[in-house]
Order: structure tokens, then C-alpha cells, then sequence
């Protein structure tokens, strides 16, 4: 692991290319409905069951990250979370995944997902939770268990 000297953030190759920032977790949550902010945590909570990850704060989003970014939360709505993982293919057929686009370019295609409830959080949502943490770790070659 690299450790950003100006910016603390944490990746897996030395000098990776980044924005340096110092937008912090509070910054993004500031302001926000307390029904949205249950929903953040949950969310979060979900997640810490998988497996552990750090909040890589930016500007416009809040990035989870093992070794690498697996999903980020690009919006706390007022009644809502707006979530997406990027994945090697796409999965169309799917209820949960408001809008399904491909990167200009690449082989990576972002899912779109927006809960407005912690029901919203089913097991669909989950099974693409797991997939985007365990494809963090197919990236890197790091068994999950070592992790």
C-alpha cells in the first residue's frame, strides 16, 4: 500500500494518480436529511458485514476501498442514497440498477443504484455488494481471505 504524502489517501500503487483533497466524510454530510443519513449508515453497516474498507472522501462522491475503489456513493438526496459499483460487463437484467452505462473507452460499465429505504437494501442489492468487494480483490490478486 502507498500512502498519499499530501492527502493520506491510501492505494495500491506507489504514486497512483489521484486528486488531492481535504474533503472529509462530514463534509459530504453535512446538512443532510436525518432520514438520509440512516440510510448512509446502513448502507455502510451492510457493507462492514462483507468485509472491511476505508471512505476515500472527494469532492463529489465518497469512494468504499479495500485496495481498490469498489463502489462509490455519488449522492445523499433528501430521501434517498445514490450508490454505484463499476463492473467488467454489464447486468441489464436487473431491478435494482436504476441506469447501466458504459465508460467511454473502456471495458467498465457503471450500475447505478438508489435506495430509499433500508428494505430498499435486498438481497439483489446485496449479491451486487458482495460482487463489487470480491472483484476488488480479483483486480488486485489478494485471495479474499487475506484481506
Amino acid at each position: 500500500m502507498w500512502v498519499c504524502p499530501n492527502c493520506q489517501h491510501r492505494f495500491l500503487h506507489t504514486n497512483q494518480g489521484h486528486s488531492c483533497n481535504d474533503k472529509s466524510v462530514a463534509d459530504f454530510t453535512k446538512g443532510k436529511t436525518t432520514h438520509t443519513l440512516e440510510l448512509f449508515h446502513h448502507f455502510l453497516e451492510e457493507y462492514q458485514k462483507i468485509g472491511d474498507f476505508i471512505l476515500h472522501p472527494a469532492k463529489s462522491r465518497i469512494a468504499l476501498a479495500k485496495n481498490t475503489r469498489f463502489c462509490s456513493i455519488n449522492q445523499l438526496g433528501k430521501d434517498f442514497i445514490h450508490f454505484v459499483f463499476q463492473f467488467s460487463q454489464p447486468y441489464h437484467e436487473n431491478f435494482c440498477f436504476i441506469k447501466v452505462s458504459q465508460l467511454p473507452g473502456t471495458n467498465t460499465w457503471n450500475h447505478h443504484c438508489r435506495i430509499y429505504s433500508k428494505d430498499d437494501l435486498n438481497e439483489e442489492v446485496r449479491k451486487f455488494m458482495q460482487l463489487a468487494y470480491e472483484q476488488d480483490a480479483k483486480k488486485t490478486g489478494i485471495p479474499k481471505n487475506t484481506q
